[in-house]
Order: C-alpha cells, then sequence, then structure tokens
C-alpha cells in the first residue's frame, strides 16, 4: 500500500509518500516540500497538492491520501473552523482516491469532518506522535519548524498531551510560539547587550529567525525557504543587514564581528524561550527522555534540552535529517494506512 501524507501549514505544505508492505511495516519514504503562504495564495493549494505528487511519484500509484493541517489559522480565514472546511474542500475537490483527516482524537473521514471541524485543527502533532513512539514509549518530543515548536509528552506509547487545541497547549508549554525561520526577533527579544551597554529593540519586522541562522551558518540559503522581510536576497551580508535594522542600524554603523556577537545572543534568548515550555512539561510528567526533530532539531530543541540537562535522542535514530522536517507527513501517512485496513 502507497500512501501519500500530506502536511498544510500556513507558511509550507509538506509531502511524504510511504510505501507499506503487506505487514504494515514501511519499505520505503519520498519527501518533498513546498512553500505556500496560505494567507494570501490560498486558492493554489490543490495545483501545490498534486504538484508535490508529481515531482516524487504518480497520483495513480497511491492507494490513498492523508491530511493534516495547521493552516486553518491563517488570517485568510475568519475563523478555524471556516479554514477547515475550506481546505477540506480543497483536497476533497483535488483527488479522486480514499481521503482522511487526522484529528487529535483519531482519523476522521471527510463527512464525520463536517460534523466537527475543529477536531481537525492544528492536529499534526498526533501524527508525529506516532513516530517518536516508536523510539521510546516514554518520552516528550520537540518539533521545531520553521515556524512553532510543539513538545509533546509520550507515556505508555500514547500521547498525554494536556492540551488539545493551539489555544489550550499555548497554556500548558506544549506550544510554543518560535520556529527556526519566520519568527519575528521583536517577539522575543527585548534588549541586546552590545558595547558595553543595552539597546532596546525596535519592534519592527526587519529581520526574523533564518536571519540569524543564516549568520551564524546554521542554515543554508537552501534552508531559508520563506520570504525575506525586505524582499531582498537571502545572503549571509543581506541577513546580518536586516539584523542590523533591529537597532535602528546599518553595515556601516555594526561590524559584522558585531552581528555575529548579536545573532549568537539572540539564538540563546530562543533558545531559553523553548526551555520554559519543555520544562514545564517536563516536570509536570516527570519525563526526562528528549526526541527532537523538524527543521530546528539540532539548532534548537537539542540545545533546550541541553539547558535543562535532559537526555536526547533524534528522530533521525530513524528518519533521515530531509524526512525529520516533514515528519508530520509521514506520521500522516502511518495513520491513514491503518485507517484505510480497519
Amino acid at each position: 500500500m502507497k500512501i501519500a501524507g500530506f502536511d498544510i501549514g500556513g507558511a509550507n505544505t509538506d509531502l511524504a509518500i510511504v510505501d507499506f508492505d503487506h505487514k504494515g511495516e514501511i519499505k520505503n519514504i519520498t519527501s518533498d516540500f513546498e512553500y505556500l503562504p496560505m494567507w494570501s495564495n490560498k486558492e493554489d493549494l490543490g495545483d501545490t497538492l498534486l504538484n508535490l505528487i508529481e515531482r516524487l511519484d504518480n497520483v495513480d500509484s497511491l492507494d490513498g491520501i492523508g491530511i493534516s493541517m495547521t493552516a486553518e489559522l491563517v488570517d485568510a480565514y475568519s475563523t478555524k473552523e471556516e479554514g477547515v472546511l475550506d481546505i477540506a474542500k480543497k483536497v476533497k475537490d483535488i483527488f479522486d482516491l480514499p481521503i482522511a483527516f487526522i484529528g487529535i482524537n483519531g482519523v476522521l473521514s471527510f463527512n464525520e469532518l463536517k460534523n466537527n471541524p475543529l477536531e481537525i485543527a492544528a492536529a499534526n502533532w498526533i501524527a508525529t506522535a506516532q513516530i517518536a513512539s516508536k523510539i521510546s514509549s516514554n518520552c516528550i518530543f520537540i518539533d521545531i519548524g520553521s515556524t512553532t515548536t510543539d513538545i509533546i509528552p509520550i507515556k505508555n506509547g500514547k500521547e498525554c498531551a494536556k492540551g488539545r487545541s493551539d489555544f489550550e497547549r499555548l497554556g500548558t508549554g506544549e506550544l510554543v510560539y518560535t520556529g527556526t525561520l519566520r519568527t519575528d526577533l521583536a517577539t522575543f527579544v527585548d534588549e541586546i547587550p552590545l558595547k558595553k551597554n543595552n539597546y532596546t529593540v525596535a519592534s519592527e519586522l526587519f529581520a526574523i529567525s533564518a536571519d540569524v541562522f543564516r549568520v551564524l551558518g546554521k542554515i543554508t540559503e537552501e534552508d531559508y525557504v520563506c520570504n525575506t522581510c525586505d524582499g531582498k536576497g537571502k545572503s549571509i551580508k543581506e541577513s546580518a543587514r536586516r539584523i542590523s535594522r533591529i537597532l535602528c542600524a546599518d553595515l556601516e554603523m555594526l561590524s559584522m564581528d558585531e552581528i555575529i556577537e548579536i545573532s549568537k545572543y539572540i539564538h540563546e534568548k530562543q533558545v531559553k524561550q523553548i526551555a520554559i515550555g519543555l520544562k514545564k512539561v517536563s516536570e509536570r510528567e516527570n519525563l526526562d527522555l528528549i526526541i527532537t526533530t523538524g527543521l530546528g532539531k539540532d539548532i534548537l530543541g537539542s540545545k533546550a534540552a541541553k539547558q535543562l540537562n535532559l537526555n536526547i535522542k533524534s528522530m533521525n535514530d530513524i528518519l533521515t535529517d530531509e524526512e525529520c522536517v516533514v515528519a508530520p507527513a509521514i506520521g500522516t501517512a502511518i495513520l491513514l494506512e491503518k485507517y484505510l485496513k480497519q
């Protein structure tokens, strides 16, 4: 059985095509993703889904399509219910295959989804839990993507998050709204120490976390898949220029060494931001094994766990680094394969 799992985010749409043998064991995984800003280009979703599949395989070779989503939150939709229903309908209209959707309490058909659309909203972490539980039945997994960080406890092989919706998880430490690429630096940094002084940060969208990690050499230009704040390029120098602006400066006023110093400080602040949520979940659940995944697994996740002296494993014990970036899509395919065999 060959299943396509999609994770439709607000900024990126991820795909994993998973080939299963007759026992349900994974034989092969191929994956890809595409930047699609749903807040402005939601009508392109159908074409994006088809294009992604065609880059990897043929639609006719698939046995089913699984969907998880977080894009219902984008401001193109007045409510999350409106977003879920619109995205689900776009998927249903584009594919003539068995389709089901990942919800916080299981897998739903399109008709079931229509009766309870909020079950589907931002439930992709349920899919990722399928993979983390294969590494350890008692752990916390941290999935750090371009925009957000999921911190989900697993006990006895089952996820046991106290919060179910994004709103609830923001109050439990299980969702930290910070990520590897798209996070506005001014949202988590108030001031920066430099030249024996403390400088307050300009509260403007001048630079994002991707700029910090470009300057520090943590990501490549190819990894920087979102738009830049100024519409310019993604070179280290261009990222440095954007970072200088958060102090109302430029590269004639600040040296490259100073920009690197600033970037290191910002990096540590973001690690601490994630560590606060992780500490809350770890102490509450009495779990000390952390499994990291996502684009930020090494850049941010492992560092937050080390700061708290927790044990660390990476999801690339069973997946490649590229597959870790689309782990929710892989988990979505795994859940759909089980659903179709019922």
